[in-house]
Formats: structure tokens, sequence, C-alpha cells
């Protein structure tokens, strides 16, 4: 990296600390609380900070939608949710640091086994509001319609849902704790996280953080760290 990192520094985080908006509503990304978070979006944004040389902070929150409106509204300057194109208009990507699965969960005696028998007239799935599989269904579902809450698992099961979606590992989980529950192995979609950042910040400060999201895939960081949180069944995103 070429550019000067006390001008990449001084755009990216102009207060002179990196403050970093985390997600503690996706657990495979973020686990502890608001007042001592962790996971591996902590241990990037620390990175990201100690190259800058400056300090760190985190704003954190219970939903991809409250931390993008952290980013957009200026009240971050670093996020980290999945690449969507309704995001795509307001945030600055990096390419994905992990791929995540959306999967869906049914009643056991269910006759949907496949993500294709999900789309039909009739079938409600219970979504976290502004999830990226809330999102992604949003705009590729022709038939089935869709029923937000805090949390998809929760409004599937609370109202009696004939589907719900969310993150492969927590939704496995939480079919593992309700009897009479399943899974539909089949993944209704790839989740691909990555680092964002508000547009408009120079070319060098969007490329700083791009080349150190790939430094950190390819050394091993974001391996580690993610093993060190309990997520080692998450997949490391190749090489952009």
């Amino acid at each position: 990296m070429s550019a000067d990192l006390t001008a990449v520094a001084r755009d990216l985080a102009p207060s002179g600390t990196l403050r970093a908006s985390i997600n503690l509503g996706n657990p495979v990304l973020a686990q502890g609380s608001s007042d001592s978070p962790s996971g591996v979006t902590v241990d990037i944004a620390s990175e990201i900070a100690a190259r800058l040389g400056i300090p760190v902070s985190f704003v954190c929150f219970d939903a991809a939608r409250k931390s993008f409106e952290a980013l957009t509204s200026g009240a971050a300057d670093l996020c980290f949710m999945a690449i969507e194109p309704a995001r795509a208009a307001e945030v600055d990507f990096t390419a994905p640091y992990v791929l995540i699965e959306g999967v869906y969960a049914v009643a056991e005696d269910s006759p949907i086994r496949s993500v294709a028998e999900v789309d039909r007239p009739g079938v409600r799935i219970g979504v976290k509001e502004g999830s990226a599989y809330d999102l992604y269904l949003t705009r590729s579902l022709e038939h089935a319609s869709l029923v937000r809450g805090s949390e998809g698992a929760d409004v599937f099961a609370e109202q009696g849902l004939e589907v719900g979606a969310g993150i492969r590992q927590p939704l496995t989980a939480f079919v593992a704790s309700r009897p009479g529950l399943r899974l539909v192995d089949e993944a209704f979609m790839q989740i691909r996280q990555a680092v964002g950042t508000t547009k408009g910040h120079h070319p060098d400060t969007v490329q700083f953080v791009h080349d150190t999201v790939e430094e950190l895939k390819a050394s091993g960081f974001v391996r580690d760290a993610l093993d060190r949180s309990g997520r080692a069944d998450t997949t490391v995103a190749p090489p952009a």
C-alpha cells in the first residue's frame, strides 16, 4: 500500500478514532455485549485502526439495518454487512471476507423439502427486518410473502408461519432447541459479508480498506479470528 496512511486515517476517521458499526444480531460475526464486543468483525476493525495508527471504538446494534443506518447517518466510519444492491448505492464494499448461507426452517411435517418449493402462493416466510436475506427475498420471490420481525425464527414460530428464514448456524441451533422443526438443508442464498464505508471517500482510502481485507484473508487472520470466536464452521471468502 503506497498511500499516505496519515491522509487515509484523516479521510476515513476524521474524528481521530475509527468508529466501527458492529451487528451483534449476527452471532457468526460478532459476540459479546455493547460494552465488550468480540468476534471477527471486532478483530478486523481493530486491525484496520492499528494499521492506521489510530484508536478504535465500537457502536453496536442488534440488526444489520441499524448498523447500516449508523454508517449512512455519519455515526460510524466502517460497517460489516452483506453486499446487497439496496445498500450498494450508499456504501462502498470491499470484496467479501466470509461467506454465510441463508437457509429455511419448516415444521417437521411440512411438505416443503426444497428451496424451489418455498416460493408458492400461500407460503409465509418469517424474516429479520432489514437483514441480507430480507433484502434478497424481497427482490427475488414471486409468490410467497414475507413477515418481518426482530428475528425471523421467532416470527416463524410465534405466528405459525410456513417457513422461517435465517443464517444457517443460528437457525440450526434454533431448530435443534425446538422439537417438531427441521431445516431445509439446501441454502437459498450465499450471503457475502464485506466491510463497507460511505461513498465519497478518497480512492486511496477505499483501496486501503480493500487491500487490508484481502491481506487479512490471505494471511489467515480472518480464519484465526473465526476459530477463536467458535465459528470454525464459517467459510473464509476466496481472494478477490
